[in-house]
């Protein structure tokens, strides 16, 4: 009797551990309450235009410039042995900035139009959000609350009222998930760790991976995947846990249509690798410690920090990045390594001009590297603003710029 009651115990606890990274992994779901147009409400975890599940996942939009350029004329400037040359460049301005904005940082989402949305955010302040991705407006694919009543009601844009986001309720969380983790090679060698999203759509372990193999249809859940490696432009291996090795084809998780592989890289911030440059990805287990809780995401607060020209002159106060860019939950975005970057202001300490067309960056926990091709980190970049405590403002050209390091006021 002894002897079975241990066994029990340690099944019990078998299970136990099974089960612990599933209820570990809830407390990084966007959860909230959802009011549709028709007076309807639902409450649970939200998968939004199924890609977005997680706090630190980012809504994608556009949103009115900050600065005050206007469409017209503007300046430019090149350096050719000692010789400025300049000349006017027209049209070159837009009254819309891409931006994007993690979803911790947001209080409310209140859908105003078909393609436009306003957002509260944590500190009060409230900004409007345009449609220029699946994120916002007619666009989205599909908004998708747990609701434990309800179970899974599927929403488009046009249902929508107002979402108040909220930590989740663990009562509320009836169907556990956990996130895809893994480590991401890139053909040229470059290597990306951190929380994945395949083709920008997948994004659990119980999600699916669609394929073909020898003209038979193949659905795999990412969670009995190991690895999968690019084989060609039309095809992909896949190697399954239990060690059977499969070719598949035939639809865009596993050939050149797939939209890209997302990695959610502390040290670089969203990677996003398309097909050509992708080799590898290698699921890993224990990602669930590095989710981040709703509570964790801190107010969010202007870019302050001091601006260096290239005589050596210094200005300190807030900066207006690219004459647009003026918070921490903002996004700087660039190339590295042949893949597209975009990191948080919140994450950098220190910009630096390396040429005419490219920046290096420093973040905060140390990482180093090279961001270039485009507005933000070339001489397309509208103009760096340091606004001083005297309420002077400063503005610094993309050729005048040498470094801004940020500071915390």
């Amino acid at each position: 009797m002894r002897r079975v009651i241990l066994s029990v115990t340690g099944a019990g606890l078998l299970v136990l551990f099974l089960l612990a990274p599933l209820l570990l992994a809830q407390p990084g779901r966007i959860c909230g309450t959802v009011y549709t147009r028709d007076g309807e409400t639902f409450q649970g975890p939200i998968r939004w235009d199924k890609n977005e599940a997680f706090w630190d996942n980012i809504l994608d939009g556009t949103k009115k410039r900050e600065g005050k350029h206007e469409e017209g004329r503007r300046e430019k400037r090149i350096s050719i042995f000692g010789l400025d040359i300049t000349w006017d460049e027209k049209g070159y301005e837009s009254s819309n900035a891409t931006s994007g904005i993690r979803f911790g940082y947001l209080k409310t989402l209140e859908r105003r139009t078909r393609s436009r949305a306003k957002l509260e955010l944590k500190n009060g302040e409230s900004i409007m959000f345009y449609g220029s991705s699946s994120d916002v407006g007619s666009g989205v694919r599909e908004i998708i609350i747990d609701d434990p009543r309800e179970g899974e009601v599927e929403l488009d844009w046009d249902d929508l009222d107002m979402i108040e986001f909220t930590e989740c309720d663990p009562d509320l969380i009836t169907r556990p998930e956990t996130r895809l983790y893994g480590e991401v090679e890139t053909r040229r060698g470059d290597k990306f760790t951190g929380f994945v999203t395949w083709d920008v759509d997948e994004l659990f372990y119980s999600d699916i991976l669609d394929g073909e193999e020898k003209h038979r249809k193949r659905k795999i859940p990412f969670g009995k995947i190991k690895s999968i490696e690019r084989r060609s432009s039309s095809s992909t291996w896949v190697y399954l846990r239990n060690g059977d090795k499969l070719r598949l084809s035939g639809t865009n998780d596993v050939n050149s249509g797939n939209r890209g592989i997302v990695v959610a890289d502390p040290e670089f911030g969203r990677v996003t690798i398309g097909w050509d440059d992708f080799d590898r990805l290698e699921l890993l287990d224990g990602g669930e410690k590095y989710l981040a809780t709703y509570d964790e995401f801190e107010d969010p607060r202007p870019l302050y920090g001091v601006a260096y020209d290239e005589d050596g002159d210094s200005y300190e106060g807030f900066i207006r990045w690219d004459d647009d860019e003026t918070y921490s939950w903002e996004l700087l975005d660039g190339e590295c390594c042949g893949v597209e970057i975009d990191v948080e202001f919140a994450q950098i300490a220190e910009i630096e001009k390396v040429s005419s067309r490219s920046c290096r960056v420093t973040t905060k926990s140390g990482n180093r590297f090279k961001l270039s091709g485009s507005n933000d980190v070339n001489d397309e970049n509208k103009g760096i603003y340091v606004t001083t405590e005297d309420g002077d403002e400063v503005e610094l050209d993309w050729y005048d710029f040498d470094k801004v390091v940020f500071k915390r006021r």
